[in-house]
C-alpha cells in the first residue's frame, strides 16, 4: 500500500528491493530538492539491510518514469551560488546510489528525461520498455541549462563523447531501440515483463559496460590530440548555429572536456559551477518562462467556458505543400482520419506522397514499424469532389489566397457538411471576417494559420473574428494541440501575430542598412528612402508598396500585404537611386502572369524591376538594392555563366560594350514567389535564349 511519501521500499523474499517513486497529486514524477532527505533515509535502510542482494527503481505512475527535475525550484534561487548548491545536492544523492555495494537497476517505462535520466545513469543498469511512450534524453539545453546532477560526466563515459555531446547539445529524445543501439540501456522488453526483466538483471550482479567505439571514436576519443579536434569542431558547430547568443551549449562542451581531461571529480565541480551560472542568465530565464507558459497552455481544455467538440473526422482542402503538411500532422499526430480534396488527382497524389516520404524516412531510421506506417497512411484518403464530407467535423482550407475562391469553399463546405462542422482557414493574408462574410453560419468560421513546414514548426495561430463562437475556438484549439502544435489565440488584424511583429523588425533592419550606406553614398537621399520605409501601416489602405517597404525585403511574400491593405502594385520608387535613370528600358516593369495548373500563384499582381543603369561597372547607384535583395535570400551573380539563371538567383553586373551588352544591370528574379515572370528585358536573342533554356517566359524587345 502506497504511503503519502514519494518513495517507498518493498523488500521481496528473494532479496530484491523494489524502490517505487510516486509523487503524490502529480500526473508525472519530477525530482525536487525536498526529496533529498527522504532518499537518504531509504538509502541508509538499504545499506543496513544485509539480506538485500539487489535494488530495482520503478515508477508508480502509469506511463511515466521520471520526467525530469522540477524547474519551478530554480525560481527560488537568488544567486548562482544557490543554484550551484542545488546541483551539488543532486550530485551527492546520485553518487550515493552509484556507490551502493549491491546492483541497482532502473526499470524505465515512459519518459525518462533530464534529472530522470541522470538518476538512471547513476544506477548500475537500465531496462526499458519497447513502448512508444518510452523516450530518454537530456533536454536541459532547451531551457538554457546543462545537466546538473552528473549527466555531463556519466553519459560520455557510457556511450562516448561524440554521441553524448550530440544528445546534450540538441536536447533530442531517443526511443528505446535507439537507446539500446547507443549503449544507453542494457535491455529492452515489453511493458508486461519490465519488472521481471529488471529483477533478473539485478540478480546477475552489477552489469559490466564496455564502450564500443567506431573508427571515428577510436581516432578522436582515445587520445588528447583527437579529443582536442573533437571539442574544437563541436565549438565551431555550436558557434555556427547559436552565433554566440546561447551560452549553454558552449558550457556543456567545456564541462565535458574538463571531465574527460581532468577526471570525473573536476568535471562534477565544473558542472555544478556552470549550472549555477547558467540559471542566473537572462537567456535561461526567458526559455524557462516560455516552458512554463507553454505548459500552462496545454492544461487549458476550454475557451471562455465553452468545451471543445470531439473531432472524429477531418478534411483538408488543397493538396499543396501546406495542405499535405496539415494532413500529415492530423493523421500521424492527432490520429484523426483525413479526407484530402483537390481539383486534380495530381494534387491528392502530392499530398499523399508528402506523408509517405516523411514516414518512410522514419521507417529507414528504425523509428517506425512498417505496420505503423501502413496504419497511419490508411488514415489518409483523397477525393475530387465532396464525397465523405458529411461526417467531417473539421475542415481546414489551404487553397490559393483568393477571397472569391475561399468564399466558394465556405459555401461548398456548408452545403456538404454537417451543421456543427468547423471551417478553418489557413490564410496568412486575408482577414477572417471577410472569409466569414460568405458563410450562412459565420460563427463556425475561424482562422487556423500554420507555418511551413507544418510537420516541424510548432506554432499555430487561432484567429477568431468578431462572430466566431467560443465553442468553435475551443474545438480548434483542441484540434491544434492534438496535432502537436502550440496554439495561440490572436486578433483578426493585419499580419495576425507573427507577421505583425515581424514588420517593425524588418523596418529597423532597413534603417540600420541606410545608416551605413549614407556614409558610403553621400548623395543618397536618406530621407526619401526612409519615407518609403514607413509605407506599410497595418490596417490602412494604400496604393503602392515600395521595395523599401516593410515586407519588400522578401520577394517571396510580396503578396502578403496586398490583401490586407489594398495594395495593387509593388514598385521601386524613382527617388530610391541617386544619379540613376531607373528602368531605362521601361519604367513600368512587368506583371506576374497567372501560373499554369499545378504551380502556386500570387495573391495579388506584383511588379518586378528589371533594368537599372550602372555606369562603368560601378554598382554604386544600385548598391542599396543589392543589399535588399541579399537580405531577401537571393544570390548575387558576378560572372555571366550559362547555369546562372536559376530560381533564387539575381544578376546585377556591368555588361561592357558588346552589341547585346548595353551597360545595364540585369536583375533576373527567376520564378519569384514560385511564379512565371514575364519581363521586357531589352536584350538580344542571345541572352533571351539563356532564359528560355531554363523555362522562363521572356518577352523580347523589337
Amino acid at each position: 500500500m502506497m504511503s503519502a511519501k514519494t518513495f517507498s521500499l518493498d523488500i521481496r523474499k528473494d532479496g530484491i528491493g523494489i524502490l517505487t517513486m510516486d509523487v503524490p497529486g502529480e500526473s508525472m514524477n519530477t525530482l525536487k530538492a525536498s526529496f533529498a532527505d527522504e532518499i537518504r533515509t531509504l538509502l541508509a535502510e538499504v545499506k543496513g539491510n544485509g539480506d538485500l542482494i539487489g535494488l530495482v527503481i520503478v515508477s508508480g505512475k502509469k506511463d511515466s518514469f521520471v520526467a525530469g527535475a522540477d524547474i519551478a525550484m530554480l525560481a527560488a534561487c537568488t544567486s548562482a551560488q544557490d543554484a550551484e548548491a542545488l546541483s551539488r545536492a543532486g550530485q551527492d544523492v546520485f553518487a550515493e546510489i552509484e556507490a551502493l555495494g549491491i546492483p541497482v537497476i532502473a526499470a524505465i517505462h515512459g519518459p525518462c528525461l533530464g534529472g530522470g535520466l541522470e538518476l538512471a545513469l547513476a544506477c548500475h543498469g537500465r531496462v526499458v520498455t519497447d513502448h512508444g511512450k518510452t523516450v530518454l534524453g537530456l533536454p536541459e539545453v532547451q531551457l538554457g541549462l546543462l545537466p546538473g546532477s552528473g549527466g555531463t560526466q556519466r553519459l560520455p563515459r557510457l556511450i562516448g563523447v561524440a554521441k553524448a555531446l550530440d544528445l546534450m547539445l540538441t536536447g533530442k529524445q531517443v526511443r528505446a531501440k535507439q537507446a539500446r543501439k547507443l549503449g544507453l540501456v542494457d535491455d529492452m522488453v515489453p511493458p508486461s515483463i519490465l519488472l521481471e526483466a529488471a529483477i533478473k538483471l539485478a540478480k546477475k550482479g552489477k552489469p559490466r559496460h564496455h564502450l564500443k567505439r567506431d573508427l571515428q571514436g577510436k581516432v578522436l576519443e582515445t587520445n588528447k590530440f583527437g579529443r582536442k579536434v573533437l571539442f574544437d569542431q563541436a565549438r565551431k558547430g555550436v558557434k555556427a548555429k547559436t552565433r554566440g547568443n546561447y551560452p549553454a551549449p558552449e558550457r556543456i562542451i567545456e564541462v565535458v572536456r574538463i571531465g574527460m581531461e581532468e577526471g570525473m571529480q573536476a568535471g562534477l565541480q565544473a558542472e555544478a559551477r556552470h549550472f549555477g551560472e547558467l540559471v542566473m542568465t537572462p537567456e535561461s530565464a526567458a526559455l524557462r518562462s516560455l516552458f512554463f507558459a507553454t505548459t500552462e497552455m496545454k492544461k487549458e481544455v476550454s475557451y471562455q467556458g465553452a468545451e471543445p467538440r470531439k473531432v472524429g473526422h477531418a478534411a483538408v482542402l488543397g493538396g499543396g505543400l501546406m495542405g499535405g503538411g496539415i494532413a500529415f500532422v492530423t493523421a500521424t499526430k492527432a490520429g484523426v482520419p483525413v479526407r484530402i480534396k483537390d481539383v486534380a488527382s495530381a494534387g491528392i497524389g502530392n499530398a499523399m506522397r508528402y506523408s509517405y516520404d516523411l514516414l518512410a524516412r522514419k521507417l529507414k531510421r528504425r523509428q517506425l514499424l512498417r505496420s505503423e506506417l501502413e496504419k497511419q497512411m490508411s488514415l489518409l484518403t483523397g477525393t475530387l469532389d465532396y464525397s465523405g464530407f458529411h461526417r467531417v467535423d473539421m475542415v481546414v482550407e489551404a487553397v490559393f489566397e483568393d477571397i472569391n475562391l475561399k468564399h466558394q469553399m465556405v459555401q461548398d463546405v456548408e452545403r456538404e457538411c454537417g451543421e456543427h462542422t468547423v471551417f478553418a482557414s489557413n490564410t496568412s493574408s486575408l482577414p477572417i471576417h471577410q472569409i466569414a462574410s460568405a458563410a450562412t453560419h459565420p460563427e463556425r468560421v475561424v482562422g487556423l494559420h500554420y507555418f511551413s513546414p507544418v510537420d516541424k514548426m510548432p506554432l499555430a495561430e487561432i484567429i477568431p473574428h468578431a462572430g466566431t463562437s467560443a465553442e468553435t475556438v475551443a474545438t480548434t484549439l483542441a484540434f491544434a494541440r492534438a496535432q502537436g502544435k502550440t496554439p495561440i489565440v490572436v486578433k483578426d488584424e493585419a499580419g495576425f501575430y507573427v507577421n505583425r511583429i515581424l514588420a517593425p523588425y524588418m523596418n529597423e533592419a532597413a534603417r540600420l542598412v541606410l545608416e551605413e550606406f549614407s556614409r558610403c553614398l553621400p548623395g543618397l537621399d536618406v530621407a526619401a528612402v526612409q519615407e518609403h520605409l514607413a509605407v506599410f501601416h497595418p490596417g490602412e489602405g494604400i496604393g503602392d508598396v515600395h521595395l523599401a517597404g516593410a515586407d519588400g525585403l522578401d520577394f517571396r511574400s510580396l503578396e502578403f500585404h496586398a490583401a490586407f491593405v489594398g495594395v495593387q502594385n509593388f514598385v521601386i520608387p524613382a527617388g530610391f537611386f541617386v544619379g540613376g535613370n531607373v528602368g531605362a528600358h521601361g519604367t513600368k516593369g512587368r506583371r506576374m502572369k497567372r501560373p499554369r495548373a499545378g504551380r502556386p500563384g500570387p495573391g495579388r499582381i506584383a511588379r518586378i524591376p528589371y533594368g537599372i543603369p550602372v555606369r562603368n561597372g560601378n554598382k554604386g547607384n544600385v548598391l542599396l538594392l543589392v543589399v535588399f535583395l541579399e537580405a531577401a535570400g537571393f544570390r548575387m551573380i558576378d560572372e555571366l555563366a550559362f547555369n546562372d539563371f536559376r530560381q533564387g538567383n539575381v544578376r546585377i553586373a556591368h555588361m561592357g560594350r558588346g552589341r547585346h551588352q548595353r551597360g545595364a544591370a540585369i536583375i533576373k528574379l527567376g520564378y519569384a514567389a514560385g511564379n512565371h515572370v514575364d519581363q521586357h528585358l531589352g536584350l538580344g536573342n542571345d541572352f533571351g535564349g539563356l532564359f528560355d533554356e531554363f523555362g522562363f517566359h521572356v518577352k523580347r524587345s523589337r
